[in-house]
């Protein structure tokens, strides 16, 4: 069991890219497009999950087909002791919305973000050497009101290094090269609401993929000196990103 007060230690992560049952083979077609890798693992009931696999290393982006809601992303944390882990969650001010066995464990954080905290299956090891891009970062939308909570409570539950960025109103929580991807908050203009989130991709040439995503069905919304916001052919939005995909660099 986690010891009370301490954290769990993060084996593995994963994001969820959530997509309306009706959108689905779209979406999960310009994912694997854009990304370079292939649609895989059908399963589920009526086959709404399935992995992007990529060309070698652990696979860390799962596709779901949803029946309900607008769709969006979350996050897999997968720990050793799912019950423990849920527990220091709530500690730390995540509710808990749902639960199957002491295998996963479904949560908010204190802004409404949700999440699983999931039992790990021996998954590790990320393959970036040769990509020019890479879908490696999930971005929380924070409005002011939960800043401080939501960074606290994600630097605790994951144990991983906060760091503020150069960039004004931008933080991030890193576990470093043994984790496929990172957290990055955003400090909205909203006041208050719902946290909410969206995908990021490290890209060494952003004009180039945007041209690359823009072929495959993307649509630019704007512009911005280290980053284009997009939205992919269903309409979900995520962002290119100036920041260097390979090994130790991000």
């Amino acid at each position: 069991m986690t010891p009370p007060g301490v954290g769990p230690a993060i084996r593995w992560a994963r994001m969820f890219l959530d997509t309306p049952r009706p959108d689905a083979p779209r979406s999960w077609g310009f994912w694997a497009d854009v990304t370079g890798q292939h649609v895989a693992d059908r399963r589920g009931a009526d086959g709404e999950f399935a992995t992007l696999e990529p060309r070698s290393g652990e696979a860390w982006v799962t596709l779901q087909a949803v029946g309900e809601g607008p769709g969006g992303v979350h996050l897999d944390l997968d720990v050793d002791d799912v019950p423990g882990a849920a527990a220091y969650a709530e500690s730390l001010g995540a509710r808990r919305v749902g639960a199957i066995g002491d295998t996963v464990v479904v949560v908010e954080s204190p802004g409404g973000f949700v999440h699983c905290l999931t039992t790990w299956r021996g998954a590790s090891g990320q393959e970036r050497d040769g990509l020019t891009s890479i879908l490696d970062q999930v971005c929380l939308d924070v409005p002011r009101a939960w800043w401080d909570a939501e960074n606290a409570y994600w630097t605790a539950l994951t144990g991983w290094a906060w760091r503020a960025s150069d960039e004004p109103g931008f933080a991030s929580v890193s576990g470093g090269p043994s984790m496929p991807f990172r957290i990055l908050l955003q400090w909205l203009g909203d006041e208050d609401g719902p946290v909410r989130g969206h995908v990021d991709l490290a890209c060494r040439d952003r004009a180039a993929d945007t041209e690359r995503h823009v072929a495959a069905g993307a649509r630019v919304r704007s512009v911005h000196p280290f980053w284009t916001v997009l939205e992919d052919p269903v309409g979900r939005v995520y962002c290119l990103t100036d920041r260097d995909p390979r090994p130790g660099r991000r």
